[in-house]
């Protein structure tokens, strides 16, 4: 299976678009109005020039079936990395978010041997979404156990996560 991670750019907003329906987001509060998607696409084309992380586009061959990012941030009084995935319906069950998360590891892991990187790497899906759950045990991550999980950041909604950690020495 041909699964290739390729850096966000400017024509990965039709996938964003594509993601942003109630049967993709019914695990993060629902779709985005259109506003909100174009902020969201901006925050993601300029996340390299912050040196904090990366979003990308997960490829199969040549298309677009999903997005999966990881970024640097606070939790719980430590700097860590976060990251999280969606692969859109038609492709689910293949394979390619086992795929897209081991590329994924791999990558963060060379941005971790920087002496100030954080050395671990948090996945936060909601309790309640099986299939992530699933792929964070699948991928090697370390089931911490519950908690709420700010999301979207900096809106005070609380989401009820499990916390997933994998080291990344």
């Amino acid at each position: 299976m041909d699964v290739r991670l390729e850096p966000w750019s400017a024509t990965a907003l039709d996938l964003l678009r594509r993601i942003n329906t109630p049967q993709m987001r019914r695990h993060v509060g629902g779709p985005e109005p259109e506003e909100q998607l174009l902020a969201r696409h901006r925050r993601y084309l300029a996340m390299p020039a912050t040196g904090r992380g990366r979003m990308y586009a997960v490829l199969l061959g040549n298309e677009m079936v999903g997005s999966i990012a990881y970024h640097q941030r606070d939790w719980q009084g430590e700097q860590i990395y976060e990251t999280g995935w969606n692969v859109l319906p038609p492709y689910q069950g293949r394979g390619i978010a086992l795929a897209a998360g081991t590329a994924l590891i791999t990558i963060v892991r060379a941005v971790a041997r920087r002496s100030d990187a954080p050395q671990g790497l948090h996945a936060f899906p909601s309790v309640e979404n099986v299939p992530s759950n699933a792929l964070c045990h699948r991928l090697g991550f370390t089931l911490l156990g519950p908690c709420d999980f700010e999301y979207p950041p900096g809106s005070g909604s609380l989401m009820r996560s499990n916390d997933w950690r994998i080291g990344l020495d």
